[in-house]
């Protein structure tokens, strides 16, 4: 099988690049990669090359394929897996594997998501990682990164009274605040905060830059919110005299059951400390890079006001496949993620400029070659290319987002 393929040769060195696959073995599976979501952990392992802990040595001669949050079809089974699985199906799968440091998109030489075609390997498929998918190849993809975001959630404790026990999640019927909570991850934060089963009374949401606030209650409005019976507000915390005093008002002085950090940001970080409420619980959510990052924390109010803190990163199987399934049922949207669209042409680039490319997401179709393309350009490029008048109607009926319907488009227009 003749595939095409981004790989990794060295820090700093990926090319696209064609080759033959071998054949696969009984207790293997070949993929068709339908598309793949550029993640930052991708550009920082681009960045490191072996030096990365995943990335294994000798990739100058044996390169592996970048990319681990991808979505597809099943093109052959292996005899083993026969049973379970058939040619035609859709899948998902999990990248962070349990009990190992091979993942794929860092340290295998035929199983990752910049690519035509992939070998999804046995203890893979073993490990439950690898299982079907009844949505759209999008959400499957990015169902990884939005994981992460339903990991923290379930990561949250609180003290259960008169006991040593503790309730894990979000405190039911409470006050909860994503601070920093506009990006990509946040966004997917606030769309899994509107569904979760612990479902929050309030939900506050802050940014200091008012477009991106503007865009958060675009895709995700205070009224969808509201038909759930929760309380959504979007305030610029930049333009407040005392944080503090002002979050806290928020909460008619009640204070934050479940406080979200999703910038590594010192200020932030002790802000939400500071508006905890009794028993409440932090959680450090994004990843700092500075490994002596750290801040002031009320040591008191951890003695007298049962405050708790929490870091956590990357998800299990488990909150993979709530993704997969909440999102199949309408009830997330991982699509809040995304802001660009593009084809495998656009996957080098795109990879190691990462950082400097604004916008949220960029979703990659690798059977297909388009340049990396703006969601909030395709009406203007409709004026002159009948597809993207497509698919601008199609976002603009699905409140500006990606979608099954524009992903369909997409394909069929490729024949892909």
């Amino acid at each position: 099988m003749q595939t095409k393929a981004l790989r990794m040769y060295a820090a700093d060195d990926i090319r696209l690049e064609e080759f033959e696959l071998p054949e696969i073995r009984d207790d293997e599976i070949l993929i068709k990669i339908i598309c793949d979501s550029v993640c930052m952990s991708t550009y920082k392992t681009v960045k490191q090359g072996e030096k990365h802990k995943r990335v294994p040595a000798g990739i100058s001669e044996h390169p592996v394929i970048i990319g681990h949050e991808f979505a597809g079809d099943i093109v052959k089974v292996g005899a083993k897996w026969k049973d379970q699985f058939r040619p035609g199906d859709k899948f998902a799968q999990q990248p962070q594997i349990p009990g190992q440091l091979k993942t794929p998109g860092y340290s295998y030489p035929y199983y990752g998501g910049d690519t035509q075609y992939a070998i999804v390997p046995n203890e893979i498929i073993e490990k439950g990682c690898f299982f079907h998918n009844e949505g759209s190849y999008f959400e499957a993809s990015i169902a990884e990164p939005v994981a992460c975001c339903v990991a923290g959630f379930h990561s949250m404790f609180h003290s259960i009274p008169e006991s040593y026990e503790h309730a894990y999640g979000n405190k039911p019927d409470g006050n909860l605040i994503i601070m920093g909570g506009c990006g990509p991850m946040g966004l997917a934060a606030i769309s899994y905060a509107l569904c979760t089963e612990n479902k929050p009374k309030r939900v506050v949401v802050t940014d200091i830059n008012d477009d991106r606030l503007a865009r958060a209650a675009q895709v995700i409005p205070i009224t969808e919110a509201h038909e759930k019976g929760i309380q959504l507000l979007y305030v610029n915390t930049a333009s407040m005299d005392d944080q503090v005093e002002e979050l806290v008002d928020l909460t008619d002085g009640h204070g934050y059951d479940d406080v979200f950090i999703f910038a590594p940001v010192q200020s932030m970080a002790e802000i939400g400390d500071k508006i905890l409420a009794d028993g409440g619980c932090l959680n450090i959510f994004a990843g700092p890079a500075d490994n002596t990052f750290s801040g002031n924390v009320n040591l008191y109010n951890i003695h007298y006001s049962g405050h708790h803190y929490v870091g956590c990163t990357g998800s299990l199987i488990s909150d993979l496949q709530e993704v997969v399934d909440k999102a199949s049922r309408g009830l997330l949207k991982p699509a809040v993620m995304i802001t660009h669209i593009g084809g495998i042409n656009a996957a080098r680039e795109t990879t190691l400029h990462l950082p400097t490319i604004p916008g949220g997401k960029k979703l990659l179709y690798m059977q297909i070659e388009l340049p990396l393309t703006a969601i909030e350009d395709f009406r203007e490029l409709g004026k002159t290319n009948p597809l993207f008048e497509k698919l601008a109607d199609s976002c603009d009926a699905h409140n500006g987002l990606w979608n099954a319907e524009a992903e369909d488009i997409l394909l069929k227009h490729f024949n892909a």
